[in-house]
């Protein structure tokens, strides 16, 4: 059976480096915000921004809620991200969904 490769998202390092910076972030202070401190090394979101990484699907949507974006902004490369940051997307009711199996 043949395996497929998944497509990574070409411009996806650069959207979360950007996300970072224009929120004046360190790496660990958005580690903090990613509420993700206590599973792994700040070190990792360098790893994600120089597209070393592709992040789990659950960083993502924190980075979104911490940027105020859509997933879909993060992901899709013909989107490109708000030019203000954070955007107005607000989520209501949520809380991280990191919890290994």
């Amino acid at each position: 059976m043949e395996q497929r490769r998944r497509i990574r998202p070409a411009n996806l390092a650069n959207k979360l480096r950007q996300i970072r910076l224009v929120l004046g972030l360190s790496q660990s202070e958005l580690l903090r915000r990613l509420d993700a401190e206590e599973l792994m090394h700040y070190g990792r979101i360098s790893d994600y921004e120089l597209g070393k990484r592709e992040p789990a699907l659950w960083i993502l949507l924190a980075y979104a809620r911490v940027a105020g974006i859509h997933l879909e902004d993060l992901v899709d490369d013909n989107i490109s991200l708000p030019t203000d940051l954070p955007g107005n997307v607000v989520y209501t009711n949520t809380k991280p969904t990191h919890r290994r199996r």
